[in-house]
């Protein structure tokens, strides 16, 4: 089954330093790597900050544009990965790698299984 890790983090102005950063990347291409090599790995994509989020939502049922993130969370959507698990248990396991300070302190991971969509005509 699949399985979507959404990454979430706490956004800040506070710079991380170098060494921070490179041990997230790290940690980042340790899972990558692991998952790619175990062929679990469908897909993983880092997401830009929330201001660089435009939302869409109907009002009376016509469409409104609006700047950023439509929720107002502590913690943003940072990004995400897709794996193929063969139940919760294992999702879970690689939950537990998967780092959470992209560009916050703390953070956590959701897993949601994939449903599949129905065949269109």
């Amino acid at each position: 089954m699949r399985y979507m890790f959404l990454i979430y983090s706490q956004e800040t102005d506070e710079p991380r330093s170098q060494e921070e950063m490179q041990q997230v990347m790290q940690d980042h291409a340790a899972v990558l790597r692991d998952a790619g090599r175990k062929g679990v790995l469908l897909g993983v994509e880092r997401l830009k900050s929330t201001g660089t989020a435009t939302t869409v939502r109907f009002d009376q049922g016509f469409p409104v544009t609006v700047d950023g993130p439509f929720a107002e969370t502590k913690e943003q959507l940072a990004g995400y990965y897709i794996l193929e698990c063969k139940d919760l248990d294992e999702a879970i396991e690689w939950g537990k790698r998967i780092p959470t300070v992209c560009k916050g302190r703390e953070g956590c991971i959701e897993i949601r299984p994939v449903d599949d969509l129905p065949k269109l005509p």
